[in-house]
C-alpha cells in the first residue's frame, strides 16, 4: 500500500497555527513511508470561500516548506464527479431522495426536543419508490445510514471508538438545488485520491463514522484515521485570534524563521524522547502518527523564541541573510545597494543577541543609517565629559591602518591605557556614538562592521555633540 495523505483546508480565513500542524503531521508522515502528499481546498462554501484566502494558504505552505505531490485539487472543479457518484448511490440503494418539508422537519425536531430525545431524521423517505403526491419541494439526497449495531473507528491517536449506528441518523449528502454536502464530497475525493491515511483535528471524530460508513457502501475501505487533540492557548482554553490562532505568516512577520516554527509546530504534540531541536530530516525520520499525544498541546511562545534563537544561530548565514533582508527592507532599508555590511556578517554579530529578526534588524539599523539622535540616558551617562577619550580615539582609529577587528582592538586599548581608564569607559562612549545606544555586539566587532569612514565621522559627530552639551 502506497501511503497517502492529505491536507485539506477550506478557503475561508488564512493558514493558522493549527492547520498548519495539521499539514505538517500529514507531510511528515508521508514523506517518511516513501508516499503522497496531497493538497485538496474544500471550497464548495462558495459564499465565505474567496481567492484571497487559497492564496494565503498557498503562501503559508511555500513558507513552511511543505511542498506537495498532488494539487491543489478544488472541490468545485469536481461537481460532475461529486453528481455521478450521487447517481450510482441512488441506483444502488444506498441513497434515497427526501421531500419532507422545511416545516415537517421543524416540526420533528421540537417534538423530539420536548420529549428530550436527540434529534434525528426519522426515516419518513427512506423507503419511497416514487414522489409523494404532495411534494411541493426539491428534494434532497440522504445517506441510508446503517440502523443496527455499531460502526467502529480504530483510530491511530484515540484507540478503538464505536458508534451506535441508531445516533447516525441519514444525513443529507445534497441539498435540493443539487450541491453536494461536506461529509460526501469529503468520502468522494479520499476514495478517488486513494487517501490511505487521514490524520485531521479531533473535531472530526464524530464525521469518521458517517464517513466510514459512506466509503463502505461505495464499496471502499475507509483509510487509517488519526484525530489529533486541539491546540490551546497559554491559559489553556481554546484558540482565538486574540490568544495565538494567528495566520502562519503572522509568525513570519514577526521575525520568526519557518525551520523554528516547523520544529516548534511538530513538538505541539509530538516527542521523541527528550529531544528539542529537530532538523527536518530527523523529524521526518522519526515521526510517527502512532506516537502523537493523546491530550490537547498548549502554545508556549518563549519556548518558540528559545528555538528561533538556535536557529539563528546554527543554520548557514546565507540562509538566515536572506529572510534578514526582507525585515531590512521594512525599515526601508535595502542591503543590495552595497551601502553597509555583509548582512551574513551581520548575522554572525547579531545572532547570539536576537530572539528574532525583527528584533536583529532593528538592532543593525544603525550599520546602515547614521543614528538621528542618541538614546538621552545613555548620551548624557557616556558622552558627557568623554570630550578627551573621544579625541584620543579619532586619533588612534584614524592611524588604524588594517581595518580589522584586532587591530581595532588593540587602538582600543592603547586609548584606555593612556587615558587611565578601564575599557568600558573607552567602548561605551563609542557605542553610543556609533549606535545611537548602550548595546552592540563586540565593539571591535562592530566598527570592523561599520567601516573606518562611517566610524570616524559617527566619532565626531559624538564629540560634537558633547562639547554642545557640555557648555550648555
Amino acid at each position: 500500500m502506497t501511503v497517502t495523505t492529505r491536507f485539506a483546508p477550506s478557503p475561508t480565513g488564512f493558514l493558522h497555527i493549527g492547520g498548519a500542524r495539521t499539514a505538517l503531521f500529514c507531510w511528515l508522515y508521508a514523506r517518511r513511508h516513501g508516499g503522497r502528499f496531497v493538497l485538496r481546498i474544500e471550497d464548495t462554501d462558495l459564499e465565505r470561500s474567496t481567492p484571497e484566502a487559497i492564496n494565503a494558504i498557498l503562501e503559508g505552505m511555500s513558507w513552511l516548506g511543505l511542498d506537495y505531490d498532488d494539487g491543489p485539487f478544488y472541490q468545485t472543479q469536481r461537481f460532475e464527479r461529486y453528481a455521478e457518484v450521487l447517481e450510482k448511490m441512488l441506483a444502488d440503494g444506498t441513497a434515497y431522495r427526501c421531500y419532507c418539508s422545511k416545516e415537517r422537519l421543524e416540526s420533528l425536531r421540537a417534538d423530539q426536543q420536548a420529549r428530550k430525545v436527540k434529534p434525528r431524521y426519522d426515516g419518513c423517505c427512506r423507503e419511497l419508490n416514487k414522489p409523494p403526491v404532495d411534494a411541493t419541494e426539491s428534494p434532497v439526497i440522504r445517506f441510508k445510514q446503517p440502523l443496527e449495531g455499531h460502526t467502529v473507528v480504530e483510530d491511530t491517536v484515540k484507540g478503538t471508538v464505536a458508534f451506535d449506528n441508531a445516533e447516525l441518523d441519514d444525513l443529507i449528502i445534497a441539498r435540493g438545488d443539487g450541491s453536494p454536502t461536506y461529509n460526501f464530497v469529503v468520502v468522494v475525493d479520499d476514495m478517488d485520491m486513494q487517501v490511505s491515511h487521514v490524520i485531521r483535528g479531533d473535531d472530526h471524530l464524530n464525521n469518521a463514522a458517517r464517513q466510514a460508513n459512506i466509503l463502505k457502501a461505495l464499496g471502499v475501505n475507509p483509510p487509517i484515521y488519526a484525530h489529533v487533540p486541539m491546540i490551546l492557548d497559554e491559559a489553556g482554553k481554546k484558540l482565538s485570534k486574540r490568544t495565538g490562532a494567528a495566520s502562519v505568516m503572522d509568525y513570519r512577520d514577526a521575525g520568526y524563521l519557518p525551520e523554528a516554527v516547523i520544529n516548534y509546530l511538530v513538538r505541539l504534540g509530538w516527542a521523541h524522547g527528550d529531544q528539542e531541536v529537530f532538523s527536518l530530516d530527523e523529524m521526518v525520520e522519526h515521526f510517527d502518527i502512532s506516537d502523537i499525544n493523546h491530550s490537547a498541546s498548549s502554545l508556549n511562545p518563549s519556548k518558540l523564541e528559545w528555538l528561533n534563537q538556535q536557529y539563528l544561530m546554527t543554520l548557514p548565514r546565507a540562509h538566515v541573510a536572506r529572510h534578514l533582508a526582507r525585515h531590512l527592507g521594512d525599515l526601508g532599508i535595502d542591503p543590495a545597494l552595497g551601502e553597509g555590511p555583509n548582512l551574513e556578517a551581520i548575522v554572525e554579530a547579531q545572532a547570539p543577541r536576537s530572539k528574532t529578526l525583527v528584533e536583529m534588524a532593528d538592532s543593525s539599523r544603525f550599520f546602515y543609517e547614521a543614528p538621528e539622535v542618541y538614546d538621552d540616558k545613555a548620551a548624557r551617562k557616556h558622552l558627557l565629559g568623554s570630550e578627551a577619550v573621544i579625541s584620543a580615539l579619532l586619533s588612534a582609529l584614524t592611524a588604524v591602518s588594517d581595518w580589522q577587528a584586532a587591530t581595532i582592538h588593540e587602538a582600543v586599548m592603547g586609548v584606555a591605557e593612556a587615558q587611565s581608564v578601564k575599557l568600558g569607559k573607552v567602548a561605551q562612549p563609542i557605542r553610543v556614538a556609533v549606535a545611537g545606544g548602550p548595546v552592540s555586539p563586540p565593539i571591535d566587532v562592530t566598527l570592523e562592521l561599520l567601516g573606518q569612514a562611517a566610524t570616524l565621522v559617527r566619532l565626531e559627530s559624538a564629540r560634537q555633540w558633547a562639547i554642545e552639551h557640555a557648555e550648555a
